[in-house]
C-alpha cells in the first residue's frame, strides 16, 4: 500500500461537481471518479461521461494530468453512448478525441463497449480480474463482477477505497433485467467475488443512490438487503426480474 499522502482521489457527482448544467446528468446522478499518485502527477478517470474537458481542467487545476481511463461497464451514462434513444452521452470516444490514454475495461465487455460508444476494440485495452493497472506507485486490482452486465468490474484502489460502478451501491446493486445482465452472476459477485474485500475497505458506488456518497464495506454488509439472503434460492426470489 503506498503512503497515503500520495494517494490522489476525487468522487465528483455529474450535474453538480462536472457537467453542472447538463439535465441529463443531473437526473441521472453518476459519480465519476479521479484517481492518481501525487508524485507522479499521473491520473487514470473512472467512467468519465458527461464532461470530459471539465475532467482534464479539473486534473489540471490540481497539478495532474490524465494517462488512462477505466471503465466499470458499457452503459452509456457510464462510458457514453445513447441513453435508450432519449440522450446522447459524451464519454470515452469524446476523451479520446482529447487526448490520446489507454481505456482499460474488462475482456468480456470489449464489444459491448464498442457497440455502445463505437470507440474501436484496438483502442480498448482489455483485462482479466485479478489485473492491476499501476498509477504512479497507486495500484489499482481490477475485480470482475459480472451481473449488472457481462463484463462489469470493480476498482480495489490501493486496498483501501473499493469504486464498484453498478454492481454496489450502498443501498441495493445493478438492475439485473437489462441486455447482458445475469441475476446469479450478480449473487456470485456480491457474495463471493467480492468477499476477497476486507471490511474495513470504503465502497464507493456508480450513482448517488442514498443519503451518503460513500460508507465502509462493513456498514454496507451489514445494512444493504441485497446481503441479506442466506442463499441463491432466496436471493432470487427476492431480486431476481
Amino acid at each position: 500500500m503506498a503512503d497515503s499522502s500520495r494517494l490522489y482521489f476525487r468522487q465528483l457527482l455529474s450535474g453538480l461537481d462536472v457537467a453542472e448544467d447538463d439535465p441529463v446528468a443531473q437526473q441521472m446522478v453518476n459519480f465519476v471518479y479521479l484517481i492518481g499518485d501525487r508524485e507522479t502527477g499521473e491520473a487514470v478517470a473512472v467512467d468519465p461521461a458527461y464532461d470530459q474537458q471539465g475532467l482534464l481542467d479539473l486534473l489540471e487545476a490540481d497539478g495532474m494530468r490524465l494517462t488512462g481511463a477505466l471503465a466499470t461497464h458499457y452503459h452509456a451514462d457510464h462510458v457514453g453512448g445513447s441513453l435508450g434513444g432519449m440522450a446522447e452521452i459524451t464519454g470515452i470516444a469524446e476523451l479520446l478525441d482529447l487526448v490520446s490514454v489507454p481505456i482499460h475495461v474488462q475482456d468480456d465487455e470489449v464489444e459491448w463497449i464498442h457497440r455502445s460508444t463505437g470507440v474501436s476494440t484496438d483502442e480498448l485495452v482489455r483485462h482479466r480480474s485479478g489485473d492491476t493497472v499501476m498509477v504512479g506507485e497507486i495500484p489499482i486490482t481490477l475485480i470482475h463482477t459480472p451481473g449488472h452486465t457481462p463484463g462489469s468490474q470493480c476498482f480495489l484502489v490501493d486496498g483501501t477505497k473499493l469504486v464498484a460502478g453498478d454492481t454496489l451501491f450502498l443501498d441495493g446493486c445493478g438492475r439485473t433485467d437489462l441486455p447482458g445482465s445475469d441475476p446469479e452472476q450478480m449473487y456470485a459477485s456480491l457474495t463471493q467475488r467480492l468477499a476477497q474485500v476486507p471490511d474495513d475497505v470504503v465502497l464507493y458506488p456508480g450513482h448517488l443512490y442514498s443519503e451518503k456518497p460513500s460508507a465502509t464495506m462493513a456498514e454496507t454488509r451489514s445494512r444493504n438487503v441485497v446481503f441479506r439472503p442466506s442463499s441463491l434460492e432466496q436471493w432470487m426470489m427476492m431480486f431476481a426480474r
